[in-house]
């Protein structure tokens, strides 16, 4: 699950690196318009980039909040629940499948019982 938080969090970073690559040609593009000066489009994207950066942290702990707290309302185990489950799960699988296999031989000494009493049955 953890990896899901990663991509998010890193589409995240893909989102707000995008975003400010469109900002620089939207700015570039009024700078060679002469809409405004290249110092003043370069202070823009610089207080965009400086809050993004200053804003990562507060957004990451918000959603790693929101995370958290929906996987409490979920009951889901966290890393070291899940890999218990896992083992706990393989084990199981181990055991049901020696017990179907047991279960099968057993099938077949019947069997071998039953058409052993049946050929007893027939020499007499």
């Amino acid at each position: 699950m953890e990896n899901i938080i990663k991509k998010v969090l890193y589409t995240g970073v893909g989102f707000v690196a995008a975003t400010t690559e469109k900002l620089q040609k939207a700015v570039d593009d009024l700078v060679e318009r002469g809409k405004i000066s290249e110092e003043e489009g370069k202070k823009v994207v610089d207080d965009v980039v400086k809050t993004s950066e200053y804003k990562k942290d507060e957004y990451e702990g918000r959603f790693r909040k929101l995370v958290d707290s929906t996987f409490s309302k979920l009951n889901l185990p966290k890393n070291d629940g899940q890999e218990k489950l896992e083992k706990r799960i393989k084990s199981l699988e181990i055991k049901v499948g020696l017990l179907a296999k047991e279960i099968e031989a057993q099938k077949k000494e019947r069997k071998a019982a039953a058409k052993k009493k049946a050929a007893d049955k027939d020499s007499k």
